[in-house]
């Protein structure tokens, strides 16, 4: 661990030409040795944010830093010590496993039998030791997302980004591949940032979340510290006419507080330790025609609602 971070972005912009923002000056910091999640639907600004901090896009303003280099200024040593695994596949579908591995280890420069001890050790920790003499067009989709985080592991990067590493697997694929993620940072003693829009993996593996939208940060903190703000517990309904109308009577009566909040027909009233059989009777008690009631625990996507006002998984 060092007290130096990770990453450091300080008010990080890119406007695509024609004047699209896709990133609006943003910050944050990562420290060595965490697991840092941006989160956020398809177009949020993750995969922008991503490759200004991999030098393969240029930031408009700003600044951002790997380990102390600045990615404008000293890229081929911000890139020296950090690795990316991007959306879309890289390897070589035509050589093998450990072809691409190889040739990847020889253009970072690693010694024959020091990237051919490495290349076995990483193939048996990602579980692709027996595929690893096939030619990739063999591989199913889960071996060769397993095969492209070997391949981003053979120079030993002390930052890795993982963009969306899981997207297009099936359930059981997805599952598999989260496990080895979850084993690589204490296994690798490295600085994992990853981009995803599943709720579930950024509540798994990341020890803070960014959440990103439309290329600014709404929230930042640790997923226990965003779901306590919302109190752990929320109650959640559907009101016929002008729910806007209905959560501003609410508010007005002590029913809802200041970070309730409505989204279509549908209100959301974080209880905050309340009991729940009391809100749901001061609910009732109020003149609403009020359907599909019920209490549930909050989940990110609720964080994502209040701060946006809109559904994180169907943005996505």
């Amino acid at each position: 661990m060092s007290d130096q971070p990770a990453v450091e972005v300080i008010a990080l912009e890119k406007t695509y030409p024609g004047g699209v923002p896709a990133v609006r000056g943003i910050d944050f910091e990562v420290a060595s040795g965490e697991v840092f999640g941006l989160l956020g639907p398809n177009g949020a600004g993750k995969s922008t944010t991503v490759g200004m901090l991999t030098t393969t896009v240029v930031p408009t303003g700003g600044t951002a830093r790997l380990s102390g280099y600045d990615v404008i200024e000293q890229p081929l040593l911000a890139r020296g010590i950090s690795s990316v695994v991007f959306q879309e596949p890289v390897v070589d579908r035509s050589l093998s496993g450990r072809e691409n591995l190889d040739l990847h280890g020889r253009l970072w420069g690693s010694a024959p039998a020091l990237a051919g001890h490495r290349i076995a050790e990483l193939a048996e920790v990602l579980g692709i030791s027996e595929q690893l003499d096939r030619p990739v067009g063999s591989y199913s989709g889960g071996e060769r997302r397993r095969l492209e985080i070997a391949r981003a592991l053979v120079s030993g990067p002390k930052v890795l980004f993982l963009d969306e590493p899981t997207v297009g697997l099936d359930p059981r694929i997805r599952q598999e591949l989260l496990d080895v993620i979850g084993g690589l940072r204490a296994r690798e003693e490295m600085t994992i940032v990853m981009t995803t829009h599943y709720l579930d993996e950024a509540e798994r593996l990341c020890d803070r979340v960014a959440i990103i939208h439309a290329g600014t940060i709404v929230a930042l903190d640790t997923p226990h510290a965003l779901l306590d703000a919302l109190g752990g517990e929320i109650l959640e309904f559907r009101v016929e006419d002008e729910p806007e109308h209905a959560l501003a009577r609410l508010r007005e009566r002590g029913v809802a507080g200041a970070d309730a909040f409505a989204i279509g027909a549908r209100i959301t009233v974080p209880l905050h330790g309340r009991p729940a059989s009391t809100a749901l009777a001061e609910v009732e008690a109020e003149p609403l025609m009020v359907d599909e009631i019920a209490t549930r625990v909050a989940t990110l996507d609720d964080v994502y609602l209040q701060r946006t006002g809109a559904d994180l998984q169907q943005a996505a």
